[in-house]
């Protein structure tokens, strides 16, 4: 059993036929994801890497059968794709690029909700599963199959955890990548109730940074429902107030979104807090991980 990405997933990728979706299709082929089609208005009747190219989403999932999409779009143009998206019926979006307004992400989420839409981003990495496929631009070569899950706003980070992990001999069961901006569409805590009811995942790990309050607001569903066992790792201690650290969510202001502030809700609700990505190999064998 998987999360999001299991062997009735079949993708298209919109902004196929642009440099970073040629390639990256090129990627999840090898991987072995089912990419059945790709979207990019005006190249339709066209292939990218043998995948057929469609005008429309609509038309897309007609002649495929698709039910994922993963957006390489750039940001000026998404929220119009996304909203096609959802129309044409496709239930699971991972929106890679970054830069999208705030307020297209506010539109965005609350179509989402209310269409019974799972959507991940923006700027994502994306989700994998190793051994079944990935929709995004995660580096495979870092994953190996296993029981932990892993869900991430940094997406070199989640890398990081998942290298540390296969190093040790610990594979992982999902790889989430939720988004680094100021509002997301969809909050931790949504994801951490995925993992929570998967009987193929026996532990997660939260790899947060500063800025924002998912973690903080996650905290509520760790204590109340959360079974399985929790590490979380903050990164940004360093990060001086009111200046943004690479994403547009990693930004301290007062004292919201501080290392410190993100530890206390962690440790409140239970889970092992991590100072560095490196202890995660000794939470690992301490909980019997594989």
């Amino acid at each position: 059993m998987s999360i999001l990405i299991d062997d009735s997933t079949r993708v298209i990728v919109q902004g196929i036929t642009g440099r970073i979706g040629a390639v990256q299709t090129r990627w999840m082929l090898e991987y072995g994801t089912r990419v059945v089609g790709g979207v990019t208005p005006g190249k339709g009747g066209s292939t990218v890497e043998g995948v057929p190219v469609f005008d429309s989403v609509a038309e897309a999932v007609k002649e495929t059968g698709a039910n994922a999409s993963v957006f390489f779009v750039p940001a000026a143009f998404v929220l119009d794709a996304f909203l096609e998206t959802i129309d044409a019926g496709i239930k699971l979006i991972v929106v890679v690029p970054e830069h999208i307004p705030v307020k297209d992400v506010v539109t965005m989420r609350r179509y989402a909700a209310k269409k019974g839409v799972f959507a991940l981003g923006p700027t994502t990495p994306g989700i994998l599963v190793p051994g079944k496929g990935k929709m995004g631009i995660m580096p495979a070569s870092l994953f190996a199959p296993g029981r932990v899950g892993i869900i991430s706003r940094s997406g070199t980070l989640s890398y990081e955890f998942a290298g540390i992990l296969s190093d040790s001999k610990v594979g992982q069961s999902a790889v989430v990548g939720m988004g680094a901006d100021p509002v997301v569409l969809r909050n931790l805590a949504d994801i951490l109730e995925l993992f929570q009811e998967d009987e193929g995942t026996d532990a997660v790990i939260i790899v947060g940074e500063v800025g924002g309050e998912q973690e903080e607001k996650a905290a509520g569903f760790l204590a109340r429902k959360m079974t399985k066992p929790v590490a979380a790792y903050i990164a940004g201690r360093y990060a001086p107030p009111g200046k943004r650290m690479g994403h547009a969510g990693a930004i301290v202001r007062g004292a919201s979104g501080t290392v410190d502030a993100k530890h206390a809700a962690m440790r409140a609700a239970g889970a092992t807090v991590l100072e560095s990505p490196i202890q995660v190999a000794d939470w690992a064998r301490k909980h019997h991980l594989r």
